[in-house]
């Protein structure tokens, strides 16, 4: 039986990714985004790390079509016009550096940028009449965010940088960036199955995980609908300081 559906059987690979698929799905739902950069480095203390991005492909499009249903109605349309072609053009050279590149140093360069956000709005906090950041910086940041989304699922914290000083309402800001990486992610199958990262037994310990996806989003999305702007705000801060630490731990440890 287990020669015809190959999947991982090793029970200390499961002791790590449910609770990485947990952290995953509350961060879908927009709640606790920067979270969600912790999954793919936790499962590579089990795995390597493409293959952990490989398995995790499914389990994305699930929550992903999960937080679509959530908030399908309250997502920022001109904002999404902006951020999704950048976000695009980021997956591509994504691909197109994916087997050059080391994906731990990609997501070291994540952690130091993520960290040095959070010092800066720390440090120089914005008044209350500061304008938003400019559409250049924008674009960059989401370009940044396509490409390290596509190398280790990691796009959360560059896209955060830009999205949160545009201070939408949790609800808004949960349902953009749930529509926004519904884009991304959808784009990466091709590519995927391309660098040959999509087989059978990806796929199938993929499915074995699927059962937990849907906790997770559903966790997220009743703590986003019913938490306040300003709680809401410091624990994504605080997603992204444990993200930012743990990625750059990765990379000198």
């Amino acid at each position: 039986m287990l020669a015809s559906f190959p999947l991982i059987t090793d029970w200390h690979f499961y002791a790590i990714s449910i609770p990485a698929v947990l952290l995953l799905g509350i961060s879908k739902s927009g709640f606790g985004a920067g979270f969600g950069s912790l999954a793919v480095p936790m499962m590579a203390l089990v795995v390597t790390v493409p293959q952990a991005a490989a398995i995790l492909m499914p389990v994305l499009l699930l929550m992903d079509v999960l937080g679509l249903a959530a908030f399908r109605r309250n997502f920022d349309a001109p904002l999404l016009r902006f951020l999704i072609p950048f976000g695009l053009l980021g997956t591509v050279l994504g691909a197109l550096l994916f087997k050059l590149l080391d994906a731990k140093l990609v997501a070291g360069l994540v952690g130091g940028f993520t960290l040095l956000f959070l010092a800066q709005r720390l440090l120089f906090p914005p008044r209350p009449d500061s304008p938003p950041p400019p559409r250049w910086v924008g674009a960059l940041l989401t370009i940044t965010s396509g490409f390290t989304s596509f190398i280790a699922h990691a796009g959360g914290p560059p896209i955060n940088a830009y999205a949160i000083p545009l201070r939408l309402s949790p609800l808004k800001f949960s349902a953009t960036m749930a529509v926004f990486f519904f884009c991304i992610n959808l784009s990466k199958w091709i590519p995927y199955a391309w660098l040959g990262l999509l087989d059978w037994r990806n796929l199938a310990t993929s499915i074995a995980l699927l059962p937990i996806a849907p906790v997770g989003v559903w966790i997220g999305v009743r703590i986003a609908k019913r938490i306040s702007p300003v709680l809401f705000y410091r624990l994504l801060y605080l997603g992204m300081l444990l993200t930012g630490c743990k990625l750059l731990w990765d990379v000198v440890k």
